[in-house]
């Protein structure tokens, strides 16, 4: 609590993200953590998912295109909040969100604290990227108390915008993952979900939007099946191109060998059932799927991307495919379906890699960061 001219208050600590599914996937252990030690904690993004009762959420229109007018009114919303509350500090996500709220609090005395869950420009990265979000983060770092990073590139990136190691650059190891979860216990869910008892099971956990480049799994696939007739694809997840994902499965004829099983709330039993897990992500910032399946003991084939990299290292907890390369991704696949004991003591490899990600971990660093600038405040 504060003493400001005789009147108490509690400190107030304010999360921004675009919408309430990014806070309640990936943030919610930080806010409990910090409304365990007193703070009074909000939040403020556009509500498409309910939040926990008792936590204030402000309703922003934020939208997720950075052309879209909607942004201008989310401005405008966020001055008004800014104006009418004080916070002790301010906690920002995902990009078009993290600008706008350092645009509007650029005039306030509020240390912000923007947290890169991977640039959107990287090497490989269309050159209107570049232009585009370059260009703002060199902007809003001169409204940026710190920065957080969670990948090796996006920490040389952060230097390169003026950032500086130790002041106010930060590498933590991303947002953390409850290892404990994901120990290997019994479970049925291979006659849940109805599969055969002797089939190899790949899993991808991933929305299906471009980004996630399901087309090249979907093509490695077909030379995994004429390899392995008893494979099995789990896709876990829902988006936009579901439609389009479909019809490549049945164009492929792989009807047979792939299961879409849509948003699932059982993914760590889901891991354990099967044997490798995939991601064929264009870009990533640190996949928490990755850190997952390292922590359930399983190997993972990923693309060689920003992210994947950073937790894969090639044949020593899993393999990294080049991009567009589907016949790399697939032997990848197939050598460790014939190599069970090589995929054993991959998945060892990674489950003792995990242990720096573990939540408990990552909480003490973000918990170090935040107690920096809080106490600045009382200086």
């Amino acid at each position: 609590m504060v003493n400001i001219e005789g009147v108490i208050r509690l400190r107030r600590i304010l999360f921004v993200a675009s919408i309430a599914t990014h806070i309640k996937s990936f943030h919610l252990p930080f806010i409990e953590m910090l409304q365990k030690q007193g703070y009074e904690v909000d939040v403020a993004c556009s509500p498409d998912v309910s939040l926990p009762k008792g936590l204030l959420v402000w309703e922003i229109p934020f939208a997720r295109s950075p052309y879209s007018a909607r942004n201008i009114k989310a401005l405008g919303a966020l001055r008004r909040l800014f104006r009418e509350h004080h916070y002790d500090l301010v906690h920002v996500h995902t990009p078009v969100a993290s600008f706008l709220t350092r645009l509007a609090a650029r005039d306030i005395d509020v240390p912000v604290l923007y947290t890169a869950h991977g640039f959107h420009f990287f090497q490989g990265a269309p050159l209107r990227n570049w232009i585009l979000y370059y260009t703002v983060e060199r902007l809003a770092a001169k409204w940026t108390a710190g920065l957080i990073v969670m990948n090796k590139e996006d920490f040389e990136a952060g230097k390169k915008l003026g950032f500086i190691e130790g002041k106010n650059l930060y590498y933590t190891h991303g947002v953390g993952v409850d290892i404990d979860q994901y120990q290997q216990r019994d479970n049925n869910i291979r006659e849940k979900l109805g599969l055969p008892g002797k089939a190899k099971i790949v899993v991808c956990v991933a929305e299906f939007i471009a980004n996630k480049n399901h087309m090249q799994l979907l093509k490695a696939w077909k030379y995994v099946c004429d390899k392995e007739p008893d494979s099995v694809l789990l896709l876990v997840g829902k988006g936009e191109a579901e439609d389009k994902i479909r019809k490549t499965v049945s164009n492929l004829g792989i009807t047979q060998n792939v299961y879409f099983l849509g948003f699932r709330g059982d993914v760590p039993e889901i891991l354990f059932a099967s044997n490798i897990l995939v991601l064929c992500s264009y870009r990533e910032g640190l996949p928490r799927v990755i850190m997952e399946a390292m922590a359930a003991g399983k190997p993972v084939v990923a693309t060689n991307v920003r992210g994947n990299c950073d937790l894969v290292e090639d044949g020593v907890n899993g393999y990294l495919a080049p991009l567009g390369d589907p016949c790399s991704l697939a032997d990848a696949i197939v050598k460790l379906f014939r190599n069970p004991e090589l995929a054993q003591h991959l998945g060892r490899t990674g489950r003792d890699k995990i242990q720096n990600y573990s939540l408990e971990n990552v909480l003490n660093e973000m918990d170090n960061i935040y107690q920096k600038y809080l106490n600045a405040v009382l200086t």
